[in-house]
């Protein structure tokens, strides 16, 4: 199978070539933090067209319980670079062969405050398709790809407003409320991709706190902490 992307992820990779962080987020990036990395998997199939790989935390884990996120966590030493920890979590996480994706681009460094994380996405295209499933039942619960043509529908957009009084982009799909640094990413690259639709902004809902990050323990794994707010 071809490893050159198709001609639907050419305005979104001529756009990606001069983003900046501020296209992203309005928190500026610190010059220190912990660094991270998460695999923003761009796909395609017959029946759904492209679709982009997101993973669904267990419900029983101490942070982020049942939160869809990208693949991704916080630098080893050996990864040599965001490309090499992207990937490395996505085997771990959803048994994910590094072999079957080309890579195209590292997005600009974004900083979470919640974690003191700063993440480079890593943004890919997966050239070999192959079944992908949770590698560690207790940490993620479900794993799908979601099609770019339900994440950009009207009906399945909204924004979310947790009690702090910070609000964010948000999609509700396949009984997933996707929020937080996850869907400020996807937000983005919907718009820069020429993907998105108007859709109704003033649509607010209160984030449940069922799904709010307790303060972790100084214990806590980093990659708990990856799905946060941004924005």
């Amino acid at each position: 199978m071809t490893r050159t992307p198709p001609g639907w992820t050419a305005p979104l990779l001529d756009r990606v070539r001069t983003a900046r962080t501020e296209d992203f987020t309005r928190l500026p990036t610190p010059a220190t933090g912990r660094p991270s990395a998460v695999l923003v998997l761009l796909g395609e199939e017959p029946d759904h067209g492209p679709d982009v790989l997101l993973l669904q935390r267990a419900a029983s884990m101490r942070n982020h319980a049942g939160q869809p996120a990208f693949p991704g966590g916080a630098a080893d030493p050996g990864d040599g670079g965001p490309v090499g920890t992207a990937l490395r979590e996505a085997e771990e996480e959803v048994g994910l062969d590094p072999t079957s994706v080309t890579v195209l681009a590292e997005l600009p460094r974004l900083w979470i405050p919640v974690s003191n994380f700063v993440v480079t996405p890593v943004l890919a295209w997966w050239h070999r398709p192959h079944r992908v499933h949770p590698r560690e039942p207790a940490e993620v619960a479900h794993v799908a790809r979601l099609p770019v043509a339900e994440l950009v529908d009207p009906a399945n957009r909204l924004t979310v407003r947790v009690p702090s009084g910070w609000q964010g982009p948000a999609f509700q799909v396949r009984g997933m409320l996707v929020w937080g640094f996850t869907a400020g990413v996807l937000a983005a690259l919907l718009e820069m991709g020429g993907w998105e639709q108007p859709w109704p902004r003033h649509r607010v809902t209160e984030l449940p706190r069922s799904v709010l990050r307790p303060a972790p323990p100084k214990t806590a794994e980093p990659d708990d902490e990856l799905t946060g707010p941004i924005g």
